[in-house]
């Protein structure tokens, strides 16, 4: 495989390889990773955490994306968290050199990355084989102005009749990516979503655990979720941040924290948005991330899923 580190342990035993933690939100990914670093700790390895959720990469974004505290991390070393300021814009690309940087340097001190997040193209773009095409600045910037005229519906809309699976996944709200979508298909003549994670050979061999949950369940858990955002203090955090970048601002629960604060929705209103695209979003990424034929898929309330998955990660299976 591409890049493979090599496995040199002076006592003779194998270095688990890379492990990936994915799943929808609320399915208990962090915990799932601190489980299996511990495991991995208790058997004579050291284990370092990279985060893959787009929005933890934002200082001071807490309360709405459910981030670990430094005391919740429990002495794990994690990376890329808190990397970039609201106000900065997250690329994929950047991501992608960032993550695979972080995890072969700690790949490098024999150490085992655990990569965890539900952010399904950055995770994508990190353990597959992919590479973004170029930019056009003349399309971009026309398709910017498209979208700032018109709104992302009708780029939406679009995109759905040149690649429908891209608009799928991308949904009808993230502008930024719609605007990226349609400028690759404009650069390539290609659809966007060609080459994309079941198309493209892995970057590394990888352990991958996917944490899964009967529809019902999830849609109860992410309900409380997003209630317990609002009874944390998003709306204090939001009002701390200042002023937030277009990816920041259009995070779920942050944007609609943000029409609350300024009036144009009622608390009661501002939730009940965000429930409903915390579902959507939560569907996508079981879509996302079903593609990955080699996951070992753990259900979210088995007793025996943080052994299951330790064994998997220490099994090189």
């Amino acid at each position: 495989m591409i890049g493979d580190p090599p496995d040199d342990r002076p006592d003779g035993r194998v270095t688990p390889r890379l492990v990936v933690i994915v799943g929808a939100t609320g399915t208990g990914k962090s915990e799932l990773s601190l489980r299996v670093a511990e495991d991995l700790i208790a058997a004579g390895w050291r284990a370092e955490a990279v985060n893959a959720d787009a929005m933890q990469l934002y200082r001071g974004m807490d309360v709405g994306t459910a981030k670990l505290s430094v005391s919740e991390r429990r002495g794990i070393p994690h990376h890329l968290l808190d990397v970039l300021e609201p106000a900065e814009e997250a690329s994929v690309a950047d991501y992608q050199r960032d993550a695979r940087a972080a995890i072969e340097d700690i790949e490098a001190r024999g150490v085992v990355p655990i990569l965890v997040g539900g952010s399904g193209l950055y995770v994508s773009s990190v353990i597959q084989d992919f590479r973004f095409p170029g930019t056009d600045v003349a399309i971009r910037t026309r398709l910017e102005a498209e979208f700032e005229v018109l709104g992302p519906g009708v780029l939406y809309a679009r995109l759905k009749e040149r690649d429908p699976a891209a608009a799928a996944a991308i949904g009808p709200h993230n502008g930024r990516r719609l605007v990226r979508a349609l400028e690759v298909i404009e650069i390539t003549g290609e659809e966007f979503g060609a080459g994309l994670p079941e198309e493209s050979e892995p970057w590394r061999r990888a352990t991958i655990l996917g944490l899964q949950a009967p529809r019902e369940a999830l849609v109860m858990r992410l309900g409380e979720r997003v209630k317990e955002m609002w009874a944390n203090g998003l709306l204090d955090e939001v009002q701390r941040l200042g002023p937030l970048g277009i990816t920041a601002s259009r995070a779920i629960g942050y944007s609609q924290a943000l029409d609350q604060l300024a009036g144009t929705i009622t608390a009661s209103e501002a939730i009940e948005a965000a429930t409903g695209l915390t579902r959507r979003y939560a569907r996508r990424q079981v879509g996302w991330f079903r593609r990955y034929r080699t996951a070992h898929w753990l259900d979210f309330d088995n007793p025996e899923r943080f052994a299951i998955g330790a064994a998997l990660a220490m099994g090189n299976d």
